[in-house]
């Protein structure tokens, strides 16, 4: 090994086999490591380095191994089953190595994240660069604090499959969707699902910084809208100017069937009335009386005069029937039991109502559709 020859002794490379104290192997070492770090090496010199490596990574002095890991962190010098043979050492060896070296192949990579545990997986994803490969495993098998690493690692390389994965496992982290949300690119499906499942600035970052389908766009904005007006309403009360808040809604557009839909199923009957005047021309007095015949026809008639969708007026049929079944008290409940009656009366009709229109109306009133199942008619 010429260069290395003439950087060291003879001497050098006899103290770092038989070295009589681990101070001086461990010297040895150091000073071995750093003249392969700053010397070129020709292929021979490189077989012959490498052998030398692998007496120092079999030395049971921490101090001789450690050489290896603080000084060749990065160095491609390092043969892969040494890089492997410090991959399972203490953590002071192999952390450098795991977040640097280039002896590792993918494989090699995403087993680690599989069985090394989570100081490890935290390391590898901290890696300069990551293959889908890599992130997959760390997706899969990683602890929060890896994949949060991962994920907010711009030389991480996430397929949609692993960033599914991800929001599947930690749907309920915080800090895990922020570092998906922050992502500089994101698959359109990965960013409808995150939609759905974070709030505030994250929320406003996807909308601002990532694609969105029309329809998805459309939903959130009206969406927010709705929940907004329907908290209006809410804090109004008996007091607020129904009549002006609808001719307001309307004017700008927003008076829909799904806010409608949404407000009645809150218990708001009145707004619900001087919505459907305002959209069918038809002033309050007659509106209300259409609303509340007892007859089968008043309600269809003033329905379809407002021009609502005739997919879900079953819907609002149960709505009105289950307003005029219940005793309102004012009590804190009332809110409650009214929605979770109007769900029961819609879910459990004997007519046939397409599937779509339940998960619609589920989604409105903000009820998952998994628990549809679970609602019990009243005696």
């Amino acid at each position: 090994m010429a260069t290395t020859r003439t950087a060291l002794t003879d001497s050098d490379i006899r103290t770092l086999v038989k070295g009589a104290t681990p101070d001086e192997r461990a010297l040895a070492a150091r000073k071995l490591c750093g003249n392969m770090r700053r010397e070129g090496l020709s292929d021979e010199d490189r077989a012959l380095a490498a052998d030398i490596l692998r007496v120092m990574a079999a030395d049971a002095t921490e101090l001789v191994r450690g050489a290896i890991s603080e000084t060749l962190q990065a160095s491609p010098i390092v043969p892969r089953d040494v890089a492997l043979r410090l991959a399972r050492d203490v953590e002071s060896i192999c952390l450098p190595m795991l977040a640097f070296s280039p002896a590792f192949t993918d494989d090699d990579l995403a087993e680690i994240v599989r069985l090394g545990g989570p100081v490890r997986q935290v390391a590898i994803a901290k890696r300069p660069t990551l293959s889908p490969k890599v992130t997959d495993s760390i997706a899969e098998h990683g602890g929060e604090r890896a994949v949060t690493a991962a994920c907010a690692n711009p030389g991480a390389e996430f397929g949609e499959k692993g960033l599914g994965r991800v929001i599947e496992r930690f749907e309920a982290s915080e800090r895990v969707l922020a570092a998906v949300a922050y992502r500089n690119a994101l698959p359109l499906s990965i960013t409808e699902r995150l939609i759905t499942l974070v709030s505030g600035q994250v929320r406003q970052h996807l909308e601002t910084h990532h694609a969105l389908s029309a329809e998805a766009a459309l939903e959130i904005a009206t969406g927010a809208a709705e929940r907004a007006t329907v908290d209006i309403v809410d804090q109004a009360g008996r007091a607020a100017d129904v009549r002006g808040l609808v001719t307001h809604l309307n004017v700008e557009g927003r008076l829909t069937a799904s806010l409608l839909l949404r407000a009645l199923a809150h218990g708001h009957m009145t707004f619900f009335e001087w919505g459907v005047a305002e959209l069918a021309g038809v002033p309050h007095h007659r509106t209300w009386l259409m609303i509340h015949d007892a007859g089968p026809l008043g309600l269809r008639a003033i329905y379809e005069r407002a021009g609502l969708p005739a997919r879900l007026f079953p819907a609002f049929r149960a709505a009105v029937d289950t307003f005029h079944s219940m005793e309102f008290d004012g009590g804190a409940n009332d809110q409650a039991r009214f929605q979770e009656r109007m769900l029961q009366r819609f879910l459990t009709q004997p007519q046939s109502v397409a599937r779509e229109d339940v998960d619609y109306l589920l989604d409105r009133l903000g009820r998952p559709p998994e628990e549809a199942p679970q609602l019990v008619l009243d005696a």
